[in-house]
């Protein structure tokens, strides 16, 4: 899930349940939806296929903007669709229950179906019963924790905070707010356990979820976020390495939080971070320009905004999106460049598409972010979509603007909320 109404986070984070301490930091597996260690892994689909899948997944989300209509007496709040890439392992209760969701950059609370199933969709793994955790209590009405859920509303018979969550594919969740114990792993085979962790326990689920995974972990900037709720811990810091899908099946990227999050040394450009008061989940960075080679093109009146803020960046969204205006002059000048004869892109998703593009010069790509630049290498810039034919890897798209998780894979990227800065650093991320 991803921005507004965005499929996020694409790839597989899966944690260990084992015993830890998070005064240095810690380290988790990321295993992309697609490698053979993915509950979704489909032997049949060649990578072509698979990452067209993906940017299906990802524009769907996207035009599918239609607001669930909810009861009025629940919380309420629209993120994106559900197709994301990325599955978070954490346990949830005491004992622990492990429970394998999306990870979401685009939204914040952590939520899980939960028994009794009042309507539920098809989950392979069970099904998380709150009353065998002896840690697990419903949130009150006048609890701060119900307070900081965006229009939250109770049942005062009960005294109980409800939630409801919408997407854009009319997929949602709907049920109560709730504490209880969640413990993580990391890679060194240690594990925490945060007490009173806020979450959502959604007894009616319905929409295109897919069954191998059980609810969404929120990663976005929210109060209710596991970063959020990490806390001081981490002192808000967390960063991850996306492995090239190019890459040979099985190797993991990486997720790091607190100290082993902090992205430093030579080669870091630092973006500034930028909050909006009215998406405070995004994680929102600001474009000037892109430069093709050198010629360079000035990036103004974007689908977030002008100025400060202008561009959302999420690990979820595949492709890069520009608004239609920019991409109809970013288009002809990557063309311009390219000594091949373009041809059609079979999905009819993508334009620029080539063939063999390894048997000539592609263009050199720059990102300019407020405060430093991002030199893109050809694995950022465009991708195969069939057999020996790839695309341009930025699309044009009339809601949101988005930084995918394309242009980011062999990049060290690290979110530090507390001094508000968005840092990467080019990284060989099958090595780390």
């Amino acid at each position: 899930m991803a921005p507004l109404i965005f499929t996020t986070l694409f790839s597989l984070l899966l944690l260990s349940n084992t015993n830890a301490h998070t005064k240095h930091g810690f380290t988790v597996d990321l295993i992309h939806r697609d490698s053979p260690k993915s509950p979704f892994y489909n032997p049949a689909e060649t990578s072509s296929q698979r990452m067209i899948n993906a940017i299906r997944r990802s524009a769907r989300s996207t035009l599918q903007l239609a607001k669930y209509e909810a009861s009025p007496n629940s919380a309420q709040s629209v993120i994106t669709s559900n197709h994301g890439e990325y599955l978070m392992n954490i346990s949830i209760g005491t004992p622990p229950f492990p429970t394998l969701a999306i990870a979401d950059t685009g939204s914040d609370l952590i939520w899980t179906q939960c028994k009794p199933c009042i309507k539920c969709y098809r989950q392979t793994a069970p099904i998380f019963n709150p009353k065998e955790s002896t840690t697990y209590k419903n949130v009150s009405c006048s609890s701060s924790k119900c307070r900081a859920l965006e229009d939250s509303s109770c049942s005062k018979a009960e005294d109980t905070c409800s939630f409801i969550i919408a997407y854009g594919d009319f997929s949602y969740t709907k049920g109560v707010v709730a504490v209880d114990t969640v413990t993580l792993g990391s890679t060194d085979r240690r594990s925490m356990s945060l007490r009173n962790v806020t979450i959502g326990c959604g007894h009616k689920n319905s929409g295109k979820f897919d069954p191998a995974g059980s609810g969404i972990i929120g990663l976005g900037r929210g109060s209710t976020s596991l970063v959020s709720q990490l806390g001081k811990s981490i002192n808000g810091k967390f960063s991850y390495c996306l492995v090239p899908l190019t890459s040979q099946t099985g190797l993991t990227s990486k997720i790091n939080f607190g100290r082993n999050g902090v992205v430093s040394g030579k080669g870091v450009v630092s973006t500034p971070l930028v909050q909006k008061a009215d998406s405070p989940s995004f994680y929102y960075l600001t474009i000037e320009a892109v430069s093709v080679g050198r010629k360079k093109l000035h990036f103004s009146g974007t689908n977030n905004g002008t100025g400060e803020g202008n561009i959302i960046i999420d690990s979820g969204t595949t492709l890069t999106l520009f608004p239609p205006e920019f991409q109809q002059k970013l288009e002809p000048v990557v063309a311009s460049t390219i000594k091949a004869h373009p041809m059609q892109d079979p999905s009819g998703l993508l334009n620029l598409c080539y063939k063999n593009i390894s048997s000539f010069k592609l263009p050199e790509i720059t990102i300019h972010f407020k405060g430093g630049d991002v030199k893109l290498e050809n694995l950022n810039t465009f991708v195969e979509v069939a057999e020996g034919l790839s695309c341009f890897a930025f699309s044009g798209n009339d809601r949101m603007t988005i930084y995918g998780n394309l242009a980011q894979m062999n990049f060290l990227v690290g979110y530090d909320t507390v001094s508000k800065t968005m840092s990467f650093k080019k990284t060989n991320c099958a090595k780390m």
